[in-house]
């Protein structure tokens, strides 16, 4: 006989006569002639109710069902006599295939996300964790779903890499040299010469640059890879390695950039609605009591766009007392992006045309000189979730945005081949996977979206 699995169980049409389901002890309840247990596999929030009766021949080894053990059960689906479910197993044949004592972490008892940290390795057995990580599953699905039905190639882009595609200089190095003693030269500097690829290497932080090698071939391609930043941030919003999705578009400007990042935005709310229903309830109910609401909100309106220097305005003119204060030129911060998200415009707003001093390269620099196509959409909870921008195909501007960035043309000199030889204008843009999560799901840290953190100092499991 097959394995039915708990899910489809739950879903059945008509009562079964014969049924195999293997799981996890969730609880178990012994009555005099009978015990009652609530097993789960992980397909999906909800548990089924097992009863085996006390006549059956292996009832004894019941004692061994503790909560977490794994356990085998054949018998019949029938209509539950309680309430609050629809069908329930009663058991012909269980078998305890690997027990579980009472140093198993996770007893029927409340359990704070912290000390769930500690233990990654027992949390997707957890409610929480087991729809954080089936949420997780389905949105990924989604990802590709979106962009394969509107003609995008899936395209792998470098985990190792010699350059630094936003030049902020957070990079994870990648290098074979005895670190004790490693190869010089002449000068006493570390001679890189004699390293694994004969240059300093290092962990990506985008794969933006290499897809627009293919957005110029293949015209509408994607990515969606791990990424790496050694910034040594410990807030609930940074991870030194998360997930990024990056599509790249030829023949597309900084407002078509924005409209696909707002189509994608809801595209991946609505999917997680209809698929992952019972789940995202589960977090309304326990993580987020307005997560649902703010979806729906979301997904009914159109996202506002205001150019950075009326952002400036704006929040010059609220009034507050900024941690961070405001001026033209510097950059939002994470208060600053959250109060015209969720105060001023209360929804995702995109803001666009940032300074030209405080963006990477490769945007595009608009007519005024002073600003570049830059676009970053900032929602409700998170604030921002996307980065993006019209990049600048122009051969002669970039090399001048490479002189002022302090780039040698020589290490770059591929990605200015695509400026000789039949450029196009493209755009693109980057959403962090795990913030996107946040949102979805109403968690408030970063750690608790990605099945294992690499965080500064945390790199267990």
């Amino acid at each position: 006989m097959s394995r039915t699995l708990v899910k489809d169980a739950l879903h059945a049409t008509a009562p079964m006569d014969s049924i195999l389901l293997q799981g996890w002890v969730r609880t178990r309840r012994d009555a005099k002639a009978f015990s009652f247990i609530e097993l789960n596999d992980g397909s999906s929030l909800k548990g089924i109710q097992v009863i085996a009766d006390a006549g059956l021949p292996d009832y004894a080894h019941i004692a061994k069902a503790n909560t977490g053990a794994s356990l085998e059960v054949r018998g019949r689906l029938v209509e539950s006599k309680g309430t609050g479910q629809r069908w329930e197993v009663v058991a012909e044949k269980f078998t305890v295939i690997g027990e579980a004592d009472a140093t198993y972490p996770l007893q029927k008892k409340g359990h704070t996300l912290e000390f769930l940290r500690e233990i990654a390795h027992l949390r997707p057995r957890s409610n929480l964790f087991g729809a954080v990580f089936r949420v997780r599953s389905r949105l990924a699905y989604a990802i590709h779903q979106f962009f394969q039905n509107r003609g995008f190639h899936y395209v792998h882009t470098p985990i190792i890499t010699a350059s630094d595609c936003e030049g902020a200089g957070e990079l994870f190095r990648v290098s074979t040299l005895d670190p004790v003693n490693p190869p010089k030269t002449e000068q006493g500097a570390i001679d890189y010469t004699k390293d694994f690829f004969g240059k300093q290497a290092y962990l990506t932080v985008s794969g933006q640059l290499e897809a627009e090698i293919f957005a110029t071939a293949l015209s509408n391609v994607y990515t969606f890879g791990p990424t790496f930043r050694a910034e040594n941030s410990n807030t609930s919003r940074h991870a030194s390695e998360f997930w990024m999705i990056e599509p790249e578009i030829a023949f597309c400007d900084l407002q078509g950039n924005m409209d696909l990042a707002e189509e994608f935005v809801k595209y991946l709310i609505r999917d997680a609605k209809e698929h992952c229903a019972g789940d995202l309830e589960f977090f309304s109910k326990f993580v987020d009591k307005d997560l649902l609401a703010r979806l729906d909100f979301v997904l009914e309106r159109p996202f506002q766009r205001c150019s950075y220097t009326e952002a400036v305005e704006i929040l010059t003119a609220s009034g507050r007392k900024w941690e961070h204060p405001v001026a033209w030129g510097d950059n939002l911060q994470s208060e600053h992006e959250r109060f015209l998200a969720e105060e001023h415009f209360k929804c995702p707003v995109t803001v666009y045309n940032y300074p030209r001093t405080l963006k990477p390269f490769y945007m595009r620099v608009n007519d005024d000189g002073k600003t570049v196509t830059a676009m970053d959409l900032l929602v409700p909870g998170i604030g921002e979730i996307i980065g993006g921008s019209q990049r600048e195909e122009r051969l002669d501007v970039l090399q001048e945005n490479m002189r002022a960035h302090h780039l040698p043309e020589k290490e770059y000199w591929w990605y200015l081949d695509l400026r000789r030889y039949g450029t196009v204008p493209h755009s693109g843009f980057g959403l962090g996977f795990e913030r996107m999560l946040m949102f979805v799901t109403g968690v408030a840290n970063i750690r608790d979206v990605i099945p294992f953190a690499r965080t500064p100092g945390t790199a267990e499991f």
